[in-house]
């Protein structure tokens, strides 16, 4: 078991579907000598994820789950997630919506980021949807997971200001910025309230 100056380090348990950006954020940051956190576990639902490769690169177990929420699936994370003595799940772009099964099993141990000012914008298309509607801010929310979408509590969010020659392509990019900033600080105020 990992420790830190006596305390151990809580585990994460990473989910992924594609580029893995927020992965490789929370790398960087678990990496950290001060970090009270591990990554021991990527779960990706994509065979073909960018994000596999920094599982590969650091050394850090992985799982590739075909996941439609099915029992078996359940099962098949459950036991991965056992296995690795996972604390925490943190979804990082993770285009699933999990069973109830799975987020009763970890209640309150769920954390997501999303590319919206939470509640608003809950879902898919967020930048484009901030576009139309002439929003002169959007941003990122990190909340816990529970069964309805993008609807748990909310631990942190940033502001990023919509300017009038925004696309969703340049409005992701600057969020993306954002997401890696803030994910890990939501991780530390929840757990350890700074």
């Amino acid at each position: 078991m990992k420790r830190l100056n006596g305390i151990n380090k809580i585990k994460l348990a990473v989910f992924i579907s594609g580029r893995g950006s927020n992965l490789i954020s929370l790398i960087r940051f678990t990496s950290k000598k001060e970090s009270k956190f591990i990554i021991k576990l990527v779960i990706s639902s994509n065979p073909k994820a960018k994000g596999i490769n920094f599982a590969n690169k650091y050394k850090i177990n992985k799982k590739i789950v075909n996941y439609n929420g099915s029992t078996k699936n359940d099962n098949l994370i459950l036991k991965e997630l056992k296995k690795n003595k996972i604390d925490t799940i943190c979804l990082a772009g993770f285009m699933k919506i999990l069973s109830k099964n799975l987020i009763k099993k970890f209640d309150g141990k769920i954390f997501n980021i999303h590319p919206s000012l939470l509640p608003k914008y809950k879902g898919l298309n967020t930048h484009f949807r901030a576009i139309k509607n002439k929003e002169k801010f959007s941003g990122c929310t990190v909340h816990l997971v529970n069964s309805k979408l993008d609807s748990g509590k909310i631990v942190l969010q940033k502001k990023v200001r919509v300017s009038n020659n925004d696309t969703p392509k340049t409005l992701e990019k600057k969020i993306l910025t954002q997401e890696h900033i803030l994910y890990p600080k939501a991780l530390n105020k929840f757990y350890f309230n700074r």
